[in-house]
């Protein structure tokens, strides 16, 4: 596991959430109590880059993905997901929703369809963009861990409550005016225990910069509890993260500018590097533009299949826009290069 429920094993984590109800004994997630079902269709997307049959990019290996539908109001402004195992999973909307869903695969694993789709407002925000922007998730044991940016603040909910009560204030480091308005804090991750930061809160924001031009971020507990800060290079910002299972943190970026146009990357960073003060960077592993399936992609989770293997699932944020897409996208570690694409 990445260290974001204190647990060993997605076995673990399974007796985790059948224990509090979320985990059903057939294996499709049980939408909590105060949520509402809403009716998903999908697309199947089986070529990561257009046109082409490539399979492999880097160290990382296209497994499939997904393109989601639905007339609901309440459907769009994905922000961040955490699977649960290698089918269910969970996130938050940008619009102040929980989410929740099973991931159906086909015969060879790819996926091939979402069911059991519920969404719940999330207590104790406002009415207003600027009180309910959920922009990072992440499961901390029996705990759900929320950043939101505009009013710039992290959450933390009991799981087993979700989504019927308010989340209590967990404090950081970070002054809040270094946030900038609709690029303060944006991911949120909890390093593996054992290693470098052994366990720690990690929250980065998506373009607060300081008098160099980079990022700020922070680790909220343990022996580097501090401010630290990500190099900005390319006029990328910052849309999510999590840590691989050896302790390297992976960063989602976006960029979207009229000279540049559209595109998203995934660096991996060394966990050993993030100290406060330190400045820390770390090499592409993939890189995609319009010429691959992609769109404003917002989220990223590392997670372990039953085989033992590390995939990413990434998702995208539609911004409730007829022009935008809500993606799906499936990754799999093939090996431990740190291979720019």
């Amino acid at each position: 596991m990445n260290g974001r429920t204190g647990q060993a094993s997605i076995l673990k984590t399974a007796f985790l959430l059948f224990g509090l109800g979320l985990f059903p004994a057939i294996g499709a997630l049980s939408a909590p109590a105060g949520t509402e079902s809403i009716p998903v269709q999908t697309e199947a997307i089986d070529r990561f880059r257009v046109g082409s049959e490539e399979k492999r990019f880097g160290s990382l290996e296209f497994v499939g993905g997904l393109e989601l539908f639905s007339h609901s109001s309440k459907f769009g402004g994905i922000s961040a997901i955490r699977m649960l195992d290698d089918r269910n999973f969970m996130g938050v909307m940008d619009t102040g929703y929980w989410y929740f869903g099973t991931l159906e695969r086909d015969d060879v694993g790819r996926p091939s369809a979402v069911t059991d789709f519920a969404v719940g407002k999330i207590l104790g925000n406002g009415e207003l963009k600027y009180d309910s922007d959920a922009e990072g998730m992440v499961i901390d044991g029996n705990r759900v861990l929320v950043s939101f940016e505009r009013d710039h603040r992290i959450g933390a909910f009991d799981l087993d409550l979700i989504p019927r009560s308010e989340g209590k204030i967990v404090p950081h480091p970070i002054p809040l005016n270094e946030f900038r308005s609709n690029a303060g804090m944006e991911a949120i991750t909890i390093a593996p225990s054992g290693g470098a930061l052994d366990g720690s809160i990690v929250v980065l924001t998506e373009k607060s910069l300081n008098k160099k031009g980079d990022i700020f971020a922070a680790v909220l507990s343990g022996s580097q509890k501090g401010v630290f800060f990500v190099r900005r290079w390319g006029r990328y910002d910052i849309t999510d993260a999590d840590f691989l299972p050896n302790g390297d943190l992976l960063i989602l970026e976006r960029r979207f500018n009229l000279a540049d146009g559209l595109g998203m990357r995934i660096r991996r960073i060394s966990a050993g590097e993030i100290r406060p003060g330190a400045t820390v960077d770390g090499e592409v592993i993939l890189e995609a533009n319009l010429s691959n399936q992609i769109d404003n992609m917002e989220g990223l989770d590392v997670f372990q299949t039953p085989d033992g293997g590390t995939h990413i699932m990434l998702v995208s944020d539609d911004n409730r826009s007829i022009l935008q897409r809500s993606l799906m996208l499936e990754f799999r570690l093939v090996d431990e290069q740190k291979t720019v694409n």
